[in-house]
């Protein structure tokens, strides 16, 4: 079946990096669309980033300039490398196809920016 699992969240400080991953499987993950969601508490979900399987990528806003989503086919697998990290990116962390499937969240991966 079709299961996303992402990981690499943790505490960072403001200013700081993290890399996560989603590992794909149950799918084609060479010809999906693919996205990166966050929730943060009391707010909606919302995409972050998405990335077509040419590499074709589109961002929020608000994290242009320091988030970077990458894919590996041959490991189906996502990247998001997060850079200059600020107390608002505080939130769980999702992947998903672009737009999103309501039935294949996963747990997420919890990211904390706090000094």
């Amino acid at each position: 079946q079709v299961q996303f699992v992402e990981s690499g969240g943790g505490l960072v400080q403001p200013g700081g990096s993290l890399r996560l991953s989603c590992a794909a499987s149950g799918i084609i993950f060479s010809i999906a669309v693919m996205g990166w969601y966050r929730q943060a508490p009391g707010k909606q979900r919302e995409l972050v980033a998405s990335i077509r399987s040419g590499g074709i990528t589109n961002y929020l806003d608000s994290v242009k300039g320091r988030f970077t989503i990458s894919r590996d086919n041959a490991k189906n697998t996502m990247y998001l490398q997060m850079n200059s990290l600020k107390s608002e990116d505080t939130a769980v962390y999702y992947c998903n196809y672009a737009p999103a499937t309501t039935n294949y969240w996963g747990k997420g991966t919890l990211v904390t920016v706090s000094s």
